[in-house]
């Protein structure tokens, strides 16, 4: 019998079968705030806080002004839905995106993770300390690399050996020192949105100008 653990934002389903997993996905439709991660037969359901959905839109936001200053060609899907069902993993990422295998789901608008690569960067705002541990999920999904931000931290993890390894530079934008956005995402808060994307790429360009 399935037990529920509620908290202010989020509640978290125990024994849901990925039957059961998946008619809830269907019942909560895509016109919805709220996110989903399932993990051997635990579901936790989460709504955002309003600062939980800053982070996520100015880290998302970045990474794609730093991708239009490196000329970098990429994909951006959003809070998609991932799954694998032999896997028993499924999540909603805060963001993620596609920039080594781009051009092999350039057009498409369903994926099959049994077949199709699945995204090259996640975006995780661990804001609300969330019940379900996130990261085995992406590891049965086989997502290379997450950015984490979590208590005033952008952190960066690779997927080594099946296990998320922290690290410093990341694989999508290697030449550039990434932890660094955080300090002008934070600067730029009570400005205004324009001026943070202008600074974002001012940066993205001066350490490409730096480099040997």
């Amino acid at each position: 019998m399935k037990t529920i653990l509620e908290k202010c934002d989020s509640v978290l389903l125990h024994n849901i079968s990925w039957e059961q997993f998946e008619n809830i996905l269907e019942n909560l439709g895509q016109t919805r705030s709220s996110r989903v991660a399932y993990y051997e037969g635990t579901l936790e359901i989460m709504t955002p806080l309003p600062e939980h959905e800053y982070y996520k839109q100015s880290i998302g936001i970045t990474v794609e002004d730093i991708a239009e200053v490196l000329d970098r060609d990429y994909e951006c899907y959003g809070s998609t839905t991932w799954k694998k069902k032999i896997k028993e993993a499924g999540l909603e990422p805060d963001n993620c995106f596609y920039f080594q295998n781009a051009a092999r789901i350039r057009g498409k608008l369903k994926f099959d993770l049994s077949q199709d690569p699945p995204p090259d960067l996640a975006l995780e705002i661990d804001i609300t300390s969330k019940s379900l541990n996130r990261f085995p999920i992406y590891s049965r999904l086989g997502v290379p690399e997450i950015w984490s931000y979590d208590e005033g931290e952008l952190k960066i993890y690779l997927l080594q050996e099946n296990q998320y390894v922290e690290v410093e530079n990341s694989l999508v934008f290697p030449e550039l020192p990434i932890k660094e956005i955080l300090v002008i995402i934070e600067e730029y808060r009570t400005i205004s949105r324009l001026a943070m994307r202008k600074a974002i790429r001012e940066w993205a360009r001066n350490k490409i100008n730096k480099i040997p």
